[in-house]
This record gives C-alpha cells, structure tokens and sequence, in this order.
C-alpha cells in the first residue's frame, strides 16, 4: 500500500493537488491512503519550504505546485530511484 500525504495548509491547490492524486491511485488500481498534513513544523521536516507537496512513502516527489495528473500516475507507479529513471524527476534529474 502506498501512503501518499499531502503538504499544505489546506488551500485551493492543496486540495487540487490531493484530488488529483486520488484520481491518478484509483485510476492505476494501487492500495493508497491519503493523509493531509497541515503542521508547519511536519512539513519543514521535510525540507519542503514551499506548498503544496506530494510525498509518497516518506520521499518528497513535488513541492510548490500541482504536478498533472500524468506525472502523478507516473510518481505512483515508479519505485522512485534515479537509478531505474523512475523518480519521478523529484531530484531535478530529468532521468
């Protein structure tokens, strides 16, 4: 099971951002569950410093926007290392 969590505060694109994620898990078939967090002191444990962000079993994979629908799908569905070219271009690699 994927455990997705959403970083903000609750605002419009937070909210975009968990709809999308949740078309883009039922749309892939996978086990997920979904937790918004909106402490502060949480998100900066992440390192994330701007909103909303996507982390998906514990690895931030977007911060400061609303990734499409496509590159969530494409988050959910990789293992998530560079090695593989599946990180989701979290990194900034582009692999």
């Amino acid at each position: 099971m994927k455990k997705i969590e959403i970083l903000g505060s609750g605002c419009a694109k937070c909210n975009k951002l968990q709809e999308l994620t949740e078309k883009a898990a039922s749309g892939l078939g996978i086990e997920y569950e979904v937790t918004k967090v909106k402490d502060i002191n949480k998100i900066m444990d992440y390192g994330v410093m701007q909103t909303p962000a996507l982390v998906v079993d514990g690895e931030v994979m977007a911060a400061g926007r609303v990734p499409s629908i496509d590159e969530i799908s494409k988050i959910l569905s990789s293992d998530k290392s560079c090695e593989s070219g599946g990180c989701g271009f979290s990194c900034g690699c582009q692999c």
